[in-house]
């Protein structure tokens, strides 16, 4: 299917952008013509801008850690450098742990808070800055499905995600007057490095399940019937990004094949 060209020009942000789900929206960004920079905790994020400029895109990196204030606020500054404007910011970093109650140690609560919740705050308080002087930008947020309902031994990582929702739905009514608009996304099960763990270390809690197994199950129950991409995922953050969902805001969209419909 051929690409739509709607961001030629403008300048993105992906947090989050090593791998997976960010990795995918930073490619279809790409794709649509964006000056990218992208950004993670972990040097291979370099790779992907390097992949993104050999196939002609002006790409930049960083390694940031999200719940450092100041080091969101030199991402943004990064790209106000190079290119003097941030039309677009997608907050995807995110992590996750999976432990019974009596398990879940209070540093993985803590750590998981800290990236899924605070990681996002911090993004568009340093974006929207840049953006309410251009009196326009686009801030996505990444969430969950677990935003939609807590699974099994996931407390902290449930939290973390419906506080995202929270944060969209605050801010969206506070930006709205500067001509930003912020929405997100829950995305499903996404072949991911993430699902691979989620995957095993349920398997184990759930009960005696091979690699796999326990995913085969879950994917019997959405209606589409398979395993979503990263390229399902980025196609909704593209779409939220563009003058097309001008008069949408403050929403939170599932992208999983059917299987939340709430």
């Amino acid at each position: 299917m051929e690409k739509l060209h709607r961001f030629a020009g403008q300048v993105v942000v992906v947090c989050g952008a090593s791998r997976g789900i960010g990795r995918g929206i930073a490619q279809r960004f790409a794709e649509e013509g964006a000056r990218l920079l992208v950004c993670a905790n972990e040097q291979q994020v370099h790779q992907v801008a390097e992949d993104l400029r050999s196939v002609g895109a002006e790409a930049l990196s960083l390694v940031a850690d999200v719940t450092d204030k100041r080091a969101v606020e030199g991402v943004y500054q990064r790209a106000m450098d190079a290119w003097g404007r941030v039309d677009v910011s997608v907050q995807n970093a995110g992590v996750i742990t999976i432990s019974p109650l009596e398990d879940l140690a209070e540093e993985d609560w803590d750590k998981v808070m800290a990236v899924n919740t605070k990681g996002v705050f911090l993004c568009c308080q340093a974006a929207s800055r840049i953006m309410k002087r251009q009196k326009r930008g686009k801030l996505v947020n990444t969430a969950s499905g677990q935003a939609r309902q807590g699974f099994i031994y996931t407390p902290h990582y449930a939290a973390s995600k419906m506080g995202v929702v929270g944060i969209t739905q605050s801010l969206a009514k506070e930006l709205a007057a500067d001509g930003i608009t912020l929405n997100a996304i829950c995305p499903g099960i996404i072949e991911t490095d993430m699902w691979a763990y989620n995957d095993r270390a349920w398997g184990k809690l759930l009960g005696d399940y091979q690699p796999g197994e326990l995913m085969q199950e879950w994917v019997a129950d959405i209606p589409i019937a398979r395993v979503g991409q990263p390229e399902d995922v980025a196609a909704l953050v593209a779409f939220l990004a563009s003058r097309d969902a001008d008069y949408i805001t403050g929403q939170t969209i599932n992208v999983d094949g059917g299987l939340f419909m709430s």
